[in-house]
């Protein structure tokens, strides 16, 4: 398992990926985070298929503050039940993997 991990985070808006982005930057829980916004999601809620526009939050973070984060996601997000996943960083940029170390 890597120290280095890539969080993913679906967003109700465009806004509120900038306010978590900057809340995880903020408090050193990201190096860094990017947003894509204007993308459809289709997913079942309540047993209904259901659309909307979100907004993707990627950010680059280590292992120790996985459990941090999603505590603040859980409490700061407008979902009841929002997408927070993260993904090993494998391989990647000494200068770059250093740099998530010294800023999250």
């Amino acid at each position: 398992m890597s120290n280095y991990k890539l969080l993913y985070i679906t967003c109700e808006s465009k806004i509120e990926a900038i306010n978590l982005g900057k809340l995880l930057v903020k408090n050193k829980l990201a190096a860094c985070t990017n947003i894509v916004s204007n993308i459809k999601s289709i997913f079942n809620w309540k047993n209904k298929v259901t659309q909307s526009q979100e907004a993707i939050l990627i950010g680059k973070t280590q292992k120790k503050n996985v459990s941090k984060i999603i505590k603040l996601i859980d409490k700061k997000h407008s979902y009841k039940c929002p997408c927070v996943l993260f993904f090993d960083i494998e391989k990647g940029s000494k200068k770059f993997l250093s740099w998530i170390e010294k800023n999250s």
